[in-house]
C-alpha cells in the first residue's frame, strides 16, 4: 500500500501525463495533489507509483479513469448558505438591469452549485434572461451533470441549505422525486450549457456578466491561481462579478488591483471599469 508520494515521484507523474496526453499538473498545489493520487493508487488496488506510471504510460482508458478521480470536487446545492444570500441581496438586483445575462460557473463539478444558482435566477424572475455556461475539465461530472439526477438521501440537507440562503418557495417545488433520486426541474435547466473546459490551458470565450468558480482554486498553486483570475478578468464585462469559495481569496494575486471587494465574508469582488 502507498502512504506517501514523493516530490520526485510526483514529477514524474505530471511529466509522463503532460507528455502523453496533454493534461497539465504542474501547477497544482503539491500537497493536494500527491493527497488525491495517494488514494486513486489505493482505490485501484495499485502497490507503488512504478505501476501507476505503467498503467498510464500503456492504457488511455485508465488515464481518462485516473482523471475522473483526481479532478472530483466536493459539491452541494446551496452549500454555504450566507453565499447564495449574498448574491440574492447583493449581486442579482445589479445584473437585473442586463437584457441578457451571461453566467460561467467554472469547475462546475456535477452541477449542484449550478442548480443552485438557477433557483435562485428562478426566484429573482431573472432565469429567462439567463445564459449559464457550466464547465469542468472532468468530463464524467458533465455527464452527470446533464443527467441533473440527485440522490434523494441528500435532499433533507440541501432544503436546509436553501432555507438558511433565503429561500422564498418550497425547496421541493425545484424537483421530481423517483424511487430514490431527485431530478431537477426541466424548466430550470434549459439555459444551461454543460461542456468540457480547462482552467489551466484553454481561453477565453465569451463575455459574462458574472462568473463562479467556488472551491477550485484550493488545488492550485499561486502562480496558476494569477493566471486563472487573469482568464477570469479578460471573461468578464466592466463591473462584471467574479465569486470564489469561501476559503479562497484574491488577496496576494497579482490581479487583486482590477477588483473591488462586495462582501469579503462570502468572497464576491467586482472587476473595476
Amino acid at each position: 500500500m502507498v502512504e506517501e508520494i514523493s516530490n520526485r515521484e510526483l514529477s514524474d507523474i505530471v511529466q509522463l501525463v503532460r507528455t502523453r496526453y496533454g493534461y497539465d499538473f504542474t501547477d497544482y498545489a503539491p500537497a493536494s495533489l500527491k493527497r488525491r493520487f495517494v488514494r486513486f493508487i489505493g482505490h485501484v488496488r495499485l502497490n507503488s507509483v512504478r505501476e501507476l506510471l505503467t498503467r498510464l504510460e500503456n492504457d488511455p482508458v485508465f488515464f481518462r479513469r485516473m482523471t475522473q478521480f483526481i479532478t472530483v470536487n466536493v459539491t452541494e446545492m446551496f452549500r454555504d448558505p450566507p453565499f447564495y444570500r449574498d448574491m440574492r441581496e447583493l449581486v442579482l438586483p445589479r445584473l437585473a438591469s442586463y437584457p441578457i445575462i451571461k453566467i460561467w460557473h467554472a469547475g462546475c463539478a456535477t452541477g449542484e452549485e449550478v442548480f443552485s444558482m438557477v433557483i435562485l435566477l428562478q426566484e429573482a424572475g431573472l432565469l429567462e434572461r439567463c445564459r449559464i455556461y457550466a464547465t469542468d475539465l472532468n468530463a464524467a461530472n458533465l455527464e452527470k451533470a446533464g443527467q441533473a439526477i440527485i440522490p434523494l438521501r441528500y435532499m433533507k440537507e440541501y432544503t436546509q441549505n436553501y432555507i438558511l440562503a433565503g429561500g422564498l418557495q418550497d425547496f421541493s417545488n425545484y424537483y421530481t422525486a423517483r424511487y430514490d433520486h431527485a431530478i431537477i426541474s426541466p424548466a430550470l435547466r434549459k439555459n444551461i450549457i454543460f461542456f468540457q473546459h480547462n482552467l489551466v490551458t484553454d481561453q477565453v470565450f465569451n463575455e459574462f456578466h458574472l462568473v463562479c468558480c467556488r472551491n477550485v482554486f484550493i488545488y492550485f498553486n499561486r502562480r496558476l491561481q494569477d493566471r486563472v483570475i487573469g482568464l477570469f478578468r479578460e471573461s468578464l464585462a466592466p463591473l462584471g462579478y467574479l465569486a470564489l469559495g469561501l476559503k479562497e481569496s484574491m488577496m496576494f494575486t497579482e490581479e487583486r488591483r482590477h477588483f473591488e471587494e462586495v462582501s469579503d465574508s462570502s468572497k464576491i469582488y467586482r472587476r473595476k471599469l
